[in-house]
């Protein structure tokens, strides 16, 4: 305490900082319910409260999305039993299925072999090696956390750029070492030199240094970005994606099921292409250049550096050895996932699941494939059953086989599930759906879409790109979870109030609450990156404002070209009209 008293007033306020914000909070924003009294007045004070905790991060997040359960049964807008069904809806059991099959995956180092695949493929030349780093990481983000994605392909980055900058550190020492055989480079060498294009050595070693330091920036930065990318693609791939999944089954419970795993695959995977390869070309710009020789590889030949790096790769690939049953198991099952989503109801055409339920295609959702798919992971063994009875060491031991199944490990247990599944997800989806919910029943969505009628005035491409960018800049400091929770059921009320498709505003935002790029915190893959030491925030910064730009432009090319026909744009749906109690 006395040392707290002895502290300069700045320092002491920032140590008290967050007890400060979760005290005075609540407080100060007492007034609003209180005061004006009214259902909707205890809503938004409920929905300020949460959102200033969520952006400041003074509790964790998933504490923070409990406080409806607690709040609006003590304000009397919902019962607490109608909140605490909110929680755990058909989303959240997407989300926990999905996530079990991505934890298979990880656990079973399929990713990883995937990955290291791929590169190999690719080579080691930078451009493409760049390209291959961005497309590994991007497919694997689809399925996988993009935490997880590139905590496991940073280290591969640095292994590789070890090799390819190994001449590179060494080369200032051995020139500053020989600087007199250098200097007597004869005057038809270094015309040679300059007839072909190239820049003659620096001795000083500054420039082979700054070009080391530029490569290492580009290739570590191109894989948190892939991952922010790659996770837009699918429904399960990143939170935000999901929350809209349920905010649309709950604000408008007649929608049809129009965003599902194949609509939203047919929309948002062409845009990510788009962008990725964009932003492939912004990197390249910034970090490599396009020096077409140097970094693509016109000759046939590969430098020593790229040789070394060439064996990095395939000596880890060298080191998980054969696939194993549980492998080829585990890559199975993610493939029968992926197959019964996409043909589940896929729009165009009758799905499995309208044929066997007599077109009653919402009976089954993608939530049900999901758990079917996780459960079959805790069933089935991870190794190759002997049928043979004669294998048995002694035949008074049984059948083999029945031996086995009682003693084969699983392809999944549930430690691991506990151990690696991030549970705070399923309450922050729950808090989002009882906060929707919340505001339906008070009536705050109403009175919100009231206030926003005036924009009628302007063109929804306008709206679209402004929504965009507003929620871009709120999600570098807050989690996008957290921002599209807060978002989407507000951008639903301001669709119905100037008659446009919900989809046109929602869905564009969906995206862009993915879109941290500018800041180490504003994003997990972010922080892995920064953490490596390659980078400053002002690189990232200044090379993630143009990234944020890129995906509001291609999120605007998308929503009003193939989107437009896809998701019948230029008409207001029935399902949306629905009024409040």
């Amino acid at each position: 305490i006395v040392a707290l008293i002895r502290m300069p007033l700045p320092k002491r306020l920032r140590s008290i900082k967050n007890e400060f914000i979760l005290f005075a909070a609540p407080l100060l924003l007492l007034p609003l319910p209180l005061v004006i009294g009214t259902s909707e007045a205890a809503c938004a004070y409920v929905i300020i409260l949460m959102a200033v905790y969520w952006c400041t991060e003074v509790l964790p997040l998933a504490v923070t999305a409990l406080l409806p359960a607690l709040l609006f049964p003590l304000f009397g807008v919902m019962e607490s039993q109608s909140v605490c069904m909110q929680y755990l809806k058909d989303t959240n059991l997407l989300f926990v299925g999905g996530l079990m099959v991505a934890v298979a995956v990880e656990h079973w180092n399929l990713h990883k072999r995937i990955a290291l695949r791929v590169l190999l493929l690719v080579g080691v030349r930078p451009a493409l090696l760049m390209l291959g780093f961005m497309g590994v990481t991007a497919f694997l983000s689809m399925w996988i956390s993009n935490t997880a994605t590139t905590a496991m392909m940073v280290p591969i980055v640095q292994a590789v750029l070890e090799e390819l900058n190994n001449s590179d550190a060494q080369m200032p020492a051995i020139l500053s070492s020989d600087a007199a055989q250098a200097s007597e480079l004869s005057d038809k060498q270094q015309k040679q030199t300059e007839a072909k294009g190239e820049r003659m050595p620096d001795f000083s070693g500054t420039v082979f240094l700054a070009e080391r330091r530029k490569m290492s920036k580009g290739m570590t930065l191109c894989v948190c970005y892939a991952a922010s990318i790659g996770g837009t693609a699918t429904l399960t791939g990143t939170g935000p994606n999901l929350v809209l999944n349920g905010q649309m089954s709950q604000i408008f419970p007649e929608n049809g099921d129009v965003i599902n795993f194949a609509s939203w695959f047919g929309f948002a995977f062409p845009n990510m292409i788009l962008m990725l390869m964009l932003a492939w070309v912004w990197l390249q710009f910034v970090f490599i250049g396009f020096n077409f020789k140097k970094t693509w590889g016109c000759n046939a030949e590969k430098t020593e550096k790229e040789v070394a790096a060439y064996e990095v790769i395939r000596g880890q690939h060298r080191r998980l050895g054969p696939m194993s049953f549980g492998e080829l198991s585990v890559l199975g099952l993610f493939i029968l996932l992926v197959v019964l989503w996409f043909s589940r109801d896929p729009g165009f055409m009758h799905g499995w699941a309208t044929d066997i339920f007599n077109s009653k295609a919402e009976y089954v959702t993608d939530a049900t494939v999901a758990i079917f798919v996780a459960i079959l992971l805790f069933v089935l063994p991870s190794k190759l059953p002997h049928f043979c009875p004669w294998r048995t060491q002694s035949f008074d031991t049984g059948w083999s086989l029945k031996r086995f199944l009682l003693s084969a490990p699983r392809l999944l247990t549930w430690k691991v599930v506990q151990k690696k599944l991030p549970w705070g997800i399923v309450l922050l989806l729950g808090g989002g759906f009882a906060l929707a919910k919340g505001s339906e029943v008070s009536g705050l969505s109403r009175w919100m879409g009231d206030q926003m009628s005036p924009l009628q005035s302007i063109p929804p491409w306008a709206i679209s790109i402004i929504l965009c960018l507003l929620i871009a800049t709120f999600t570098e400091c807050a989690s996008n979870v957290a921002t599209a929770t807060l978002f989407l059921p507000i951008l639903a009320s301001l669709s119905q109030s100037i008659g446009i498709n919900p989809l046109y505003v929602m869905v564009p935002c969906t995206l862009s609450a993915s879109f941290a790029f500018m800041l180490p915190v504003a994003t997990p893959p972010n922080a892995i990156v920064f953490s490596y030491g390659y980078l400053k925030v002002s690189d990232m910064a200044r090379t993630g404002i143009v990234m944020n730009i890129i995906g509001i432009l291609c999120i605007t090319l998308a929503i009003n070209t193939w989107g437009r026909a896809m998701f019948h744009l230029d008409t207001f749906p029935t399902w949306a009209n629905v009024s409040g109690p």
